[in-house]
C-alpha cells in the first residue's frame, strides 16, 4: 500500500512537471504570438506612415502644378486683355491728362 501511494505522488510530481513544462511552452509561445503582432503592427503603421506621405507630396506636386499653370494663364490673360485695350487705355490715360491740365490751368487762372 505505501508503495502504491509513493507511485502515485511520483506520478502526481510527474504530471505537475509536466504541466509546468507544458506552462512555460504555452507562455512562451504567447510571448512570441505578441511580438510577432506587435512587429507586424509596427510595420503595418510604418507602411501607412509611407502612403501617407507618398500622397501628400504627390498631392503638394500636383497642388503647385496647377496654381503654377492658373498664374500662367491669369498672366497671359492679362497679357491679351492688355493688348486689346492699348488703344483704350492709351486714350483714358490722355483724357486723364487732359482733365488734369485743364483743372490746373484754371486754378492758375482764378
Amino acid at each position: 500500500m505505501k508503495r502504491i501511494i509513493e507511485e502515485v505522488l511520483q506520478a502526481e510530481e510527474r504530471l505537475s512537471d509536466i504541466i509546468k513544462q507544458a506552462r512555460e511552452k504555452a507562455a512562451e509561445i504567447i510571448r512570441s504570438a505578441e511580438k510577432e503582432n506587435t512587429d507586424k503592427l509596427n510595420d503595418a503603421k510604418q507602411q501607412a506612415l509611407r502612403i501617407v506621405q507618398t500622397t501628400v507630396e504627390n498631392a503638394k506636386k500636383e497642388a503647385e502644378h496647377i496654381s503654377e499653370d492658373k498664374l500662367k494663364k491669369a498672366k497671359e490673360e492679362k497679357e491679351i486683355l492688355l493688348n486689346e485695350k492699348s488703344a483704350e487705355i492709351d486714350t483714358l490715360v490722355d483724357n486723364i491728362c487732359e482733365i488734369i491740365l485743364a483743372a490746373k490751368q484754371e486754378r492758375d487762372s482764378e
